[in-house]
């Protein structure tokens, strides 16, 4: 019974919040109102989401949060110093095919997301099948090494069975943290600009 009238309650708390920002004052009414507006719109959207996701790990949730919003930090700095210092001649631009292991379409919004989010890089297509995603990056000298460190970096925290992602460790090569460090083909950097 409980599961009919609040179908979705992470919505449900996530529109009332919402509601009470957007109003901008915490009264009974404001209160009530949100808290309205949360139970009725997932009642009503609930036929249109017949496989919810998940949340599978708080704790891979909030890893992921800290790893974007820093990623996202260092972009900016990184997308200033080559706006600001480096001439027109010497930004390198380059379209990125970044092949996709996942198959769930909220993860890929994720990372597609999480990819136009951080500064320098910008998803625009998804291929047909799902299976890979067009990014523009501002500055890389390498695509190939961009893609893999979008893998790396991202998408194997999105994927479903944590013991599949790659480990990771310090590499005397790049001077970073790398996946596969020493490997004999190279390593990729943690970052992907």
């Amino acid at each position: 019974m409980l599961g009919r009238l609040v179908p979705h309650p992470v919505l449900t708390l996530t529109l009332t919040v919402v509601w009470v920002m957007l109003i901008n004052d915490v009264s009974a009414g404001t209160v009530a109102f949100g808290l309205i507006l949360g139970l009725v719109i997932p009642v009503i959207t609930a036929p249109y989401w017949p496989n919810r996701p998940r949340i599978a790990s708080l704790p891979r949730i909030a890893e992921y949060a800290l790893v974007v919003l820093w990623d996202i930090v260092l972009a900016n700095i990184q997308v200033a110093a080559i706006i600001l210092f480096r001439p027109k001649a010497r930004i390198r631009t380059h379209w990125v095919t970044v092949p996709l292991d996942l198959t769930s379409p909220e993860a890929i919004t994720v990372l597609a997301g999480t990819i136009t989010m951080t500064p320098g890089t910008v998803s625009s297509d998804l291929s047909a099948d799902g299976r890979a995603l067009l990014v523009h990056c501002l500055d890389t000298a390498d695509p190939e090494a961009t893609a893999q460190g979008i893998k790396m970096r991202y998408e194997r925290r999105l994927s479903p069975s944590p013991s599949a992602a790659t480990p990771w460790g310090f590499c005397a090569r790049s001077g970073g943290w790398c996946a596969r460090p020493g490997w004999a083909t190279g390593c990729w950097r943690s970052t992907p600009w």
